[in-house]
Formats: C-alpha cells, structure tokens, sequence
C-alpha cells in the first residue's frame, strides 16, 4: 500500500501516519523528520533547509526530491510506505509519479486532512517537543505530566521556530498558495479522499483505515 497524507501543517495527518504505519508494518516517511535530522546534523542540506524553515517556507524542490527518491528505493519501503509531507508541489508530485512508474509501482490513495487555519493556529503554536528524545506533547491537549518535562527521558521540552504563532500562520498562506493544488492534482488523477481533521485521533484512525482496508 503506497500511501500520501495531505493537509496543512498540524492537520493530524503526521501522527496518523505513525499510527497506520505501526499497525499496517509501513514506514512512515516524513520530509519533516529528515530536513529536521539534516538541520541537526548541520549537513550542508541541513544548512540550506533550515533558511527556509525558520521563515516558515517550504525547502525548494530540488532539496527533497532526491532526498525521497533515495529513501522509498530502500529495502523496508519495497511493498509500500506512507508519504508525509511529501508531495508539497506539483513539480514533486509529477517527480513522485516519475519515480514510482520507473519502479513499476503506483500510488494507492491520496488522504486529504481537512482542518480550518483557526484549528491549525491552536494545535501548533501549542505544541511542544522533547530536546531529548523528540516526543510531542500540547500545552492544552496532551501536556506533560511536569511543565516543561518530557515524561520519558526527563528532557526539556522546547517550542520549535517553526510552530511560533507568527511562523504558523506564514506557514498557513505558503501552504495555501503552494501544496493546496495537490487536492486538484490529486483530484484529477483519481486517488483523492477527503476527511475533516477537527476530529479526535481514534475517530481519524478509524475514517483512515475505511479507506485504505
């Protein structure tokens, strides 16, 4: 099963795919994750990225398409993987489409989480990661058991540049004006489903797996 999440940024769409993943043996392939591990690392990618992410832009094509192609080219993706993050253009989805069919493989199912900017706003300028181990927890919805501590590996817990009140929103009107065609692109090539992210986690995971079982 070869899989793409769709949606804003805070949608939902990167802690469903963790949950599918884990329970279908897929891997989840998140851009995000990768461009954040390359910024870590201070690779020259990371480097390059990281001027784009802390304005709240998306890094150009060119910077994840081969980071992508390399990665679903990998032993544990052969039989299927779910994209997260990925496509975020048309140029990347024509480029997806170009590699999958020089493998002999197709896309499955487009999944597109629809949420409302005022939703996306209250569930990212809350959220807070672990400088330790990464876990994601919410000011309101998920907290942590300490203020400020991970509840794992006792780590500091840190609000990301790009989840910033004013980054979001910036990241919002990019979204819009950029990935929001894929719905249309998507649309036209017969794999797109739509389901309303304002939903709790179980009721998503639920909708999710109608569609791909």
């Amino acid at each position: 099963m070869r899989l793409i999440f769709l949606g804003p940024p805070g949608a939902g769409k990167g802690t469903l795919a963790k949950i599918i993943a884990k329970k279908d043996v897929l891997p989840h392939i998140s851009t995000g994750d990768l461009l954040r591990a390359n910024i870590q690392a201070k690779t020259d990618l990371g480097k390059e990225a990281s001027r784009y992410m802390d304005k709240g832009e998306l890094a150009p094509d060119r910077l994840v398409v081969a980071m992508v192609k390399e990665r679903i080219a990998e032993a544990d993706a052969k039989d299927g993987f779910i994209l997260d993050g990925f496509p975020r253009t048309e140029p990347q989805a024509k480029a997806l489409k170009e590699m999958l069919g020089a493998m002999g493989k197709d896309l499955n199912r487009v999944i597109n989480f629809d949420a409302s900017d005022e939703t996306i706003i209250l569930r990212l300028s809350g959220r807070r990661i672990c400088s330790g181990c990464g876990e994601i927890y919410h000011t309101k919805n998920i907290p942590p058991k300490t203020e400020g501590v991970c509840d794992h590996c006792k780590g500091k817990l840190i609000q990301r540049k790009d989840d910033e009140e004013s980054t979001v929103r910036n990241r919002l009107v990019v979204y819009r004006r950029q990935t929001a065609p894929l719905i249309e692109f998507y649309r036209k090539e017969g794999l797109l489903e739509n389901i309303p992210a304002d939903k709790d986690v179980k009721e998503l995971e639920a909708l999710v797996q109608s569609l791909i079982s």
